[in-house]
């Protein structure tokens, strides 16, 4: 992989990454009714779960989204209904009881998990591994694109995570906390638009 690749695989990563989508919102909201330490989990899955996802999507899935466009269909229409239940189930998250959160935040497993049913973290994936990975990089291409990929991943997730670590100084009471929770379910609502617009 040339310098030239990398430097814009490493910008194409780092502004898909950042810009708010269904991971970074489901971040920050963790981060606001968690705390950064048990974000810390929901973190690792997105960027690793991410990587992983990209690898195999490099060894063969774009080829076969590309050949039969009827899958891809299904699975955005598949994921779009899973995170419509994601936000319906952080609009109804319980505010904090004294003492701590209520309820859990995701774990490192279903974190990666949810990068396959995420439908912005897919065509991030197929971009970038259509795009960037060198023609003739076979296995070698697709895992440096992922890891290339999940470096600049990390930290730009982590930053919506500490953004809603800030805000719960401010969402301290339970109705700041439950307008909060809702705003970011209907951001999330949002974010499919463009997806499904496509």
């Amino acid at each position: 992989m040339t310098q030239d690749l990398i430097f814009a695989l490493v910008g194409y990563a780092l502004a898909s990454s950042i810009t708010p989508g269904p991971n970074n919102l489901m971040l920050m909201a963790s981060g606001a009714n968690f705390g950064l330490a048990r974000t810390l989990p929901h973190m690792l899955g997105v960027s690793l779960g991410h990587g992983f996802m990209t690898f195999v999507l490099g060894l063969g899935l774009v080829q076969l989204f590309q050949s039969f466009p009827a899958v891809r269909i299904g699975l955005t229409l598949l994921c779009s209904a899973y995170l419509l239940w994601l936000a319906w189930k952080i609009a109804n998250a319980a505010p904090p009881k004294e003492g701590g959160a209520a309820g859990t935040p995701l774990t490192f497993l279903q974190a990666a998990a949810f990068q396959w049913v995420n439908p912005k973290a897919v065509f991030m994936s197929i971009t970038a591994q259509t795009n960037y990975a060198p023609d003739e990089g076979g296995w070698a291409g697709a895992l440096a694109v992922a890891g290339i990929f999940a470096c600049v991943n990390l930290p730009s997730v982590s930053v919506w995570a500490w953004m809603g670590v800030q805000m719960k100084r401010f969402l301290g009471t339970g109705a700041r906390l439950r307008a909060f929770n809702i705003t970011m379910a209907l951001l999330l609502v949002a974010s499919l638009i463009p997806i499904l617009m496509d």
